[in-house]
């Protein structure tokens, strides 16, 4: 049990120096990395393609990285917001690592991007223990998930400098109940803000992108009360740094259908690999 432990701190700690590096190259550019995590089916995607066609009829230079086990579904619906978006396949690792997704950022994110967001793996579990470099990690729910939620998740949603709140405009039909919904999130996390949305009806249009700009223009975050006891930098282990990775442009299949594009291969990483996804060639595709 020791043994297991331990590694699981080893892991962990490379997790947090990785992601120490990546969030110090990204501040030396001027980006800031916003990290989203949700359960599945919580309007995450949907929330996020309005926050990024928002960014881009304001001028903000912004892109995405969509994480999941499989499908590039929510890389072609993202990339309908006209910014570049890029979809990573985990291959069964239900979270991202700070190592994996500097090797995918290598050679892909424009120079000139102001705000990266990140919809991680659907899963409020694995995902919350890994610190991505983030400069705003954000935690999702909808009100169909619950008032209980916070308290089932407690590490996700303890570790949040955001709560946003989902399909607000069906919250009367599913009777939930906000007020119970925030005390529950002030128990976990005191003095987080908790903010509402609603993709489809348009309540707080624009919430997340200001959230998000404030933090990269250096607005101060919440800090939650709760911190993982291994959460510190360490040094890589072994005398093996962080690896951005390679990239080549290549063609190969999933499946039945085929894809080509810029195809990118992280070293060191458990897995996973990636397709950027062009916007006009997406909007072409599915006409």
């Amino acid at each position: 049990m020791c043994r297991v432990v331990d590694l699981q701190q080893a892991v962990l700690a490379k997790n947090d120096a990785c992601a120490h590096t990546l969030r110090e190259d990204l501040a030396a550019r001027g980006t800031a990395l916003v990290n989203l995590l949700s359960s599945p089916g919580s309007g995450k995607t949907a929330l996020l393609e309005r926050e990024l066609t928002l960014a881009r009829d304001r001028g903000i230079p912004v892109a995405a990285l969509t994480a999941d086990l499989a499908t590039e579904n929510d890389a072609v619906r993202l990339a309908r917001s006209g910014v570049p978006v890029k979809q990573v396949l985990t291959d069964g690792l239900c979270h991202l690592e700070a190592e994996m997704l500097g090797g995918h950022l290598h050679g892909w994110l424009p120079a000139d991007t102001r705000l990266l967001f990140i919809e991680n793996v659907g899963n409020l579990v694995c995902p919350a223990s890994y610190d991505l470099g983030e400069t705003l990690r954000v935690v999702l729910a909808s009100v169909t998930e619950g008032e209980d939620k916070p308290l089932k998740y407690p590490t996700a949603f303890g570790l949040a400098h955001l709560v946003v709140v989902t399909k607000t405009d069906i919250a009367e039909a599913v009777s939930f109940d906000e007020k119970e919904f925030r005390a529950n999130v002030e128990q976990i996390n005191p003095g987080v803000e908790v903010v509402l949305t609603s993709a489809r009806g348009g309540k707080g249009d624009g919430l997340l992108l200001d959230r998000a700009l404030a933090a990269r223009d250096g607005t101060p975050v919440h800090i939650p009360v709760m911190t993982r006891k291994s959460h510190h930098v360490h040094d890589a282990e072994d005398g093996q740094p962080c690896d951005e990775g390679h990239t080549h442009t290549a063609a190969h299949s999933h499946g039945e259908h085929t894809h080509a594009g810029k195809h990118t291969h992280p070293h060191r990483t458990p897995g996973g690999h990636a397709h950027t996804t062009d916007p006009d060639t997406v909007a072409s595709s599915r006409s």
